[in-house]
């Protein structure tokens, strides 16, 4: 019997149309067989977000050999639910989501629909990466990118992830990443995170900006550091956020 090929489940939340995840089709295309079901515009921001006052629905854009593209009209984790529960005929054996124009280090995990695609991939027990670039142009070099998520969606397909994790890659804005480092997320927060403007009526508006401060003590293994230093980051992620050790803690309070 003819053993199947990998199938292989691809988003992002910038986009069908968008540089990136066009590049990783092509870079992940030999691995097995790729279905694209990716939002028909751009999602940045959505984390996991889900489409639930509205109808939502999907257009089928390309089918070829081994390729099937889909847009969709929701969000990023619309686009997992509704392909694994309404298209697919069977459970992926692997979910990329990407590659995103712009960075997801740090703190920027909890808001990134591409991170939040990875996440729901990781809920139907599929192991999922998300790998990002820290790059907005629409134009950016991902080769670099590409050549990382490759390695690693190899590795993934290999070996598999354990239950409850997925996978954060982040590729530093140059033509030749220095290695890859498995990283902690950096602890901080976005500060000074709006700047001030009027519309046509004079009144106020907001638009979203912001510098990024990191906590002490700054962890020599964070994926900040790892990046600035010309390396890729790679932070294994946790889909349960229980912390375990105060639970004892909250139970002594006896409420």
């Amino acid at each position: 019997m003819t053993k199947e090929r990998p199938l292989i489940l691809i988003t992002n939340d910038d986009g069908v149309l968008a540089k990136g995840i066009n590049e990783l089709i092509v870079c992940l295309r030999d691995l097995g067989d790729i279905i694209v079901f990716a939002p028909d515009g751009p999602r940045s921001g959505m984390a996991s977000a889900i489409t639930s006052l509205v109808p939502i629905k999907y257009t089928l854009l390309k089918e070829e050999e081994g390729l099937t593209i889909y847009s969709c009209s929701g969000t990023p984790v619309d686009c997992i639910k509704l392909s694994i529960n309404e298209i697919l005929d069977r459970k992926p054996d692997l979910l990329v989501s990407g590659i995103n124009h712009g960075g997801n280090m740090a703190i920027c995990v909890n808001y990134s629909g591409t991170m939040g695609a990875a996440a729901e991939g990781c809920i139907f027990d599929v192991p999922s990466i998300g790998v990002s670039l820290l790059d907005h142009a629409a134009d950016a070099d991902f080769s670099e990118s590409c050549r990382l998520a490759r390695m690693l969606a190899r590795r993934v397909l290999k070996e598999g992830l354990p239950h409850g994790i997925y996978l954060n890659l982040n590729v530093p804005k140059t033509s030749h990443v220095l290695g890859l480092k498995v990283c902690r997320q950096a602890d901080g927060r976005w500060i000074k995170e709006f700047k001030r403007s009027e519309d046509a009526s004079g009144n106020p508006v907001y638009w979203l900006t912001g510098e990024f401060k990191s906590n002490q003590p700054i962890h020599p293994d964070n994926d900040m550091l790892a990046l600035n230093s010309g390396y890729a980051s790679l932070v294994p992620c946790k889909i349960d956020v229980t912390d375990y050790d105060f639970i004892s803690t909250l139970n002594n309070w006896k409420l």
